[in-house]
């Protein structure tokens, strides 16, 4: 029996979807859990698994469609099975006509192409684009009349008017030079929030950063004794210097209750509970999942769900609830692992602060007795809305974190 592949629905808000990418042919032998195609929302982006065993006897929806939620998008099953049934069966909402002309009635079926119709009594040719699209064509001057759509009905989308610039047939001097020169990709809807929310950030609230550093020799130690369990077999969780970090920031947060917080324009929402946001760098673009109640687990806990939640964002399986900017109360960004000595975390508004964590340096140091060396110490980057918190109690929170990483144990 054919099995539809249904385009989820991710979150309550979420009406549409645009599918990115099949990785599967109609015609492909299919086993359940084959990764088919990737689709993004206005939040993130995701991949959809095949649900059987089967063949992909058809893909209602091609790369760039833009498709409601709990709509049929593919159908899997055996060969020679009916398709029929499964079509889906979506009116699309009208659009603006574009006319391209006038077709008397005797040559308006050769004029007309997939993806256009004449519209009865008038001669006139409606040509079907998403609107995206047409305002994609409109930059760049492409002639849309004799592009053939390959979305939903013969509808024109972005990546055929990419395409066309792509192609011989480009139509203007100044688009020749353009492709010549460079290449342009519209965004994608992960990178347009993502742009949307740093702005927005910046431009909405008064960010100001402070830098400190910590001296890691305590976190190391237990990074090696971590490592030997695990090469004996007496520990099951590699836990990461950023578990450790994330550890002590919890710590502090319990002490600070103000950084963990939401500045509401006329009133502050302090929590409870420490949700920690984590910055996920994907293939998709950053992602910040909140992991709820962290002030509640032990380390090997902590380090278990932050595992899981970016392994799940790399996956594009993560709740789409999860990664709203409301669902932390805190967030820790580590590019440490890039080399980055010092940088400017941007907050995630409604939150108050975000913690920047950088790489590991030597510096040398006063190891008591008249004698100097050489100490690990790992960059701090605390940047704090000065509309919620002062400059006072922020320097004593990343004071606190500092204090919390230089007396760790394990």
């Amino acid at each position: 029996m054919a099995i539809p592949v249904i385009m989820p629905k991710q979150g309550q808000s979420v009406e549409t979807c645009i599918i990115t990418k099949w990785f599967r042919q109609k015609g492909d032998a299919v086993k359940a859990g084959d990764l088919l195609f990737s689709y993004e929302t206005d939040k993130a982006a995701f991949d959809v698994e095949s649900p059987a065993d089967g063949t992909l006897l058809e893909i209602f929806y091609n790369d760039g469609a833009e498709v409601p939620v709990l709509v049929n998008v593919a159908l899997i099953g055996n060969e020679g099975e009916s398709i029929e049934s499964f079509k889906p069966g979506i009116q699309e909402k009208p659009e603006k006509p574009e006319i391209t002309g006038k077709a008397s009635e005797s040559d308006r079926k050769d004029i007309a192409q997939p993806g256009s119709e004449v519209i009865k009594g008038t001669g006139e040719i409606k040509t079907r684009i998403s609107p995206r699209a047409r305002r994609f064509a409109d930059k760049k001057g492409v002639d849309i009349s004799n592009i053939r759509g390959s979305g939903p009905n013969g509808r024109i989308i972005c990546s055929d008017i990419e395409k066309t610039l792509s192609g011989p047939a480009v139509l203007t001097e100044d688009v020749h030079k353009t492709v010549d020169e460079y290449t342009e990709q519209p965004l994608s809807n992960v990178r347009k929030i993502i742009a949307r929310a740093m702005h927005a950030s910046l431009q909405n609230s008064a960010q100001l950063t402070h830098h400190m550093s910590a001296d890691v020799r305590n976190l190391l130690d237990a990074r090696r004794k971590i490592k030997e369990g695990i090469l004996s077999g007496r520990e099951k969780q590699d836990i990461t210097i950023n578990d450790m970090v994330c550890w002590c920031v919890i710590k502090a947060l319990e002490k600070f209750p103000g950084i963990n917080s939401h500045f509401l324009g006329d009133r502050i929402k302090i929590f409870r509970r420490v949700h920690l946001g984590i910055a996920v760098d994907t293939s998709r673009g950053l992602m910040v999942p909140a992991i709820k109640n962290a002030d509640t687990m032990d380390l090997i806990k902590l380090s278990c769900e932050l595992k899981v939640a970016a392994d799940e964002c790399r996956k594009g399986n993560i709740d789409p609830e999860l990664i709203r900017s409301t669902a932390a109360t805190f967030t820790v960004s580590n590019l440490g692992n890039y080399g980055v000595e010092m940088f400017t975390p941007v907050i995630n508004l409604p939150q108050s602060a975000i913690l920047g964590v950088c790489t590991i340096v030597n510096r040398p140091a006063d190891l008591g007795n008249n004698t100097f060396g050489f100490v690990p110490y790992i960059g701090l980057s605390l940047t704090y809305d000065h509309q919620a918190v002062d400059g006072g109690p922020a320097t004593l929170f990343l004071k606190e974190i500092k204090e919390q990483i230089e007396k760790f144990s394990y």
